[in-house]
């Protein structure tokens, strides 16, 4: 279904430019910290620059694709996308090929393919797709849970391949489901859950216990102590206590040592500076390498090519998780800011759009884009420099990959399409 050609172009300029800027940005870092001897030519295959110079032609191509294609398709083959998506999630315990532990790529030679990275956009599409069904009715529970069936499904075939930080993605589409009315109980219950773990792995099962109970004292007191107030608190701290104890088995008993370190060093568990130091030079190593990389470039960098670090290859995986590494030691604390500025720009540019939507598809559409993307903004960035625990996922246009590049431009532009037929303003 090809659209109107002269609709095509008619697009968010703003969009486009910021889109131009990551891309390109993110290509100087990759040239940067996959140099290796003399400059050659920038097509050159055997460097991974040049595979992703590559990968970005190929980008504009589906960027064309994409917009080519009448904005009603993506909408109507909504379930079709998720459908084959599944299909690919599911092949990969058959066919897949696994790289660093994960069984989530297809390999074809020298060429591979992740699908998770594209079962986003499809799963994006889904939820837009069974949210602005007329007979859908966000407040009912029944479809409540086809939602979360949805959203879960994809995220538990990927864990399945033991692939994290690509399963954690799929928890930005809360933020869609809040934008869209979903009862405040599950942000509750998100956070209950949330300081539940935190709590119990950084203190213990007793202290979690003891302050819960004191919390739900308190607050049944602020109820005037109803009967019926008295079963319920009794019953949500049967639940947290349950829960807590839930949390304290899985945690000494069920998740693997490396990833123990990483909470460890994130909640600060060990309380010996020296124990603290060591783990970081051993078991987690790259973010050690990323923190010195970064803090070294000062307030404006080292200069473009000029990283002694990165230059020196300290970092291990800097041209994917820790691209932004290469950004703070050669452009400093006032480039790692420009870049910062841009996805924010693009994130309140397509929050801006998405507002402006007179069709729900593509306003929940919008919002799922801007979920995803910030999400991976903010815990690969607050990976690198150590504030949240290392899982792994690239920066959005900026980290090496062709399927991550592909996804995510596709995400964007199906987006583009959607809101070209009407362009606003700031």
């Amino acid at each position: 279904m090809i659209g109107d050609r002269k609709n095509v172009f008619k697009v968010d300029k703003v969009l486009i430019v910021l889109y131009i800027l990551l891309v390109g940005f993110g290509w100087g870092n990759i040239f940067s910290s996959s140099l290796s001897g003399n400059i050659g030519s920038i097509f050159n295959l055997n460097e991974l620059y040049g595979k992703q110079i590559i990968f970005i032609l190929l980008s504009s191509v589906l960027i064309l694709i994409t917009l080519s294609i009448e904005a009603k398709f993506y909408e109507r083959f909504a379930s079709i996308f998720y459908f084959i998506s599944i299909i690919s999630l599911i092949g990969l315990f058959i066919f897949g090929k696994t790289v660093n532990g994960s069984t989530s790529w297809y390999g074809l030679g020298s060429f591979t393919i992740q699908p998770s990275e594209f079962a986003k956009v499809a799963t994006s599409l889904a939820v837009a797709k069974f949210i602005s069904d007329l007979q859908t009715n966000i407040k009912l529970i029944n479809h409540q849970v086809k939602l979360l069936v949805i959203i879960f499904l994809p995220a538990t075939l990927i864990i399945l391949q033991n692939d994290t930080g690509s399963t954690l993605v799929y928890l930005a589409f809360f933020f869609v489901l809040f934008r869209e009315g979903i009862p405040k109980i599950y942000l509750y219950t998100i956070s209950l859950i949330f300081l539940l773990v935190v709590s119990t792995i950084k203190f213990s099962l007793s202290t979690t216990f003891l302050f819960s109970f004191v919390i739900l004292f308190l607050n049944y007191i602020r109820t005037k102590k109803k009967r019926n107030s008295l079963l319920k608190h009794i019953g949500i701290l049967f639940i947290a206590v349950t829960l807590s104890t839930s949390i304290n088995y899985f945690y000494n008993n069920v998740i693997k040592q490396h990833q123990k370190n990483r909470i460890s060093l994130w909640l600060r568990l060990e309380n010996n500076p020296e124990e603290i130091e060591k783990m970081k030079r051993t078991i987690l190593y790259n973010l050690n390498e990323s923190e010195k990389a970064i803090s070294s470039g000062g307030w404006i960098g080292k200069g473009y090519l000029e990283g002694t670090r990165t230059i020196g290859k300290f970092v291990p995986e800097q041209q994917t998780d820790y691209i932004f590494s290469t950004v703070g030691e050669e452009w400093g604390f006032i480039g790692s800011s420009f870049i910062v500025i841009l996805f924010i720009l693009l994130l309140l540019r397509i929050l801006h759009l998405s507002e402006l939507q007179k069709n729900q598809f593509s306003r929940v559409y919008g919002y799922s884009v801007a979920s995803i993307l910030f999400f991976h903004f903010l815990v690969n960035i607050g990976m690198v420099m150590g504030l949240v625990p290392t899982i792994g996922i690239p920066l959005p246009f900026f980290s090496y990959g062709g399927s991550s590049l592909w996804a995510f431009t596709i995400l964007l532009f199906i987006f583009i399409k959607l809101d070209s037929n009407k362009l606003n303003e700031w």
